[in-house]
């Protein structure tokens, strides 16, 4: 889930900057060291939108940089298994499909799309399910559950997530259109009787 956090950080601000204006100075460097960045507690960095306070500088012996106290507003993704999000389908290869979650991509693997039997069509780039024909490609949208988080907070692209599809309520757009059409019929078959 996306949250804007109020966080509060020391924030060091180089000897060559001192004379810009403070405050999109210490914006440039926050976004600098955290957008991008995973904090296990905080989640993942999307970006710093503002500093809102900022307190007074302190000075290191033999450092020619002012540390400041800084209180600033960020937006983060927070991951959690089991949570149900969407993303787009980046790229598939014989072994699964890489979805984007926006900051950050997952896998989604072939045997967690469906409970059919799944070839690749590499001169499409498709995942197709056998027995109903469904398929997946590049630029669809999704709605997945996580099913498998491992971050990285020393190397951000060293993470992994899992997804599945395999539940009812899961799958690409054209899936989930498919399902509610079809329990509508049911619905109205069951009605008219």
């Amino acid at each position: 889930m996306y949250y804007r956090l109020r966080l509060e950080d020391k924030v060091r601000v180089p000897p060559h900057r001192l004379g810009e204006n403070l405050e999109r100075v210490i914006l440039d460097v926050l976004q600098e060291q955290l957008e991008g960045s995973i904090d296990k507690e905080v989640g993942i960095f999307i970006a710093v939108t503002r500093v809102l306070d900022v307190g007074e500088g302190e000075l290191v012996p033999g450092d020619g940089a002012v540390y400041y106290d800084v209180t600033f507003e960020a937006l983060t993704l927070r991951l959690s298994l089991q949570e149900v999000l969407e993303g787009i389908v980046v790229e598939t290869t014989s072994f699964g499909s890489f979805v984007s979650l926006g900051p950050i991509d997952a896998m989604l693997h072939v045997s967690q799309i469906s409970d059919e039997y799944i070839t690749y069509d590499e001169m499409n780039g498709r995942l197709i399910c056998k027995d109903s024909g469904r398929h997946i490609a590049v630029g669809e949208r999704v709605r997945v559950r996580v099913v498998t988080l491992s971050l990285n907070e020393r190397e951000p692209r060293d993470s992994k997530i899992g997804l599945t599809m395999r539940q009812t309520g899961l799958g690409t757009e054209l899936w989930l259109d498919e399902e509610l059409r079809n329990e509508r019929e049911e619905k109205e078959r069951r009605g008219g009787r």
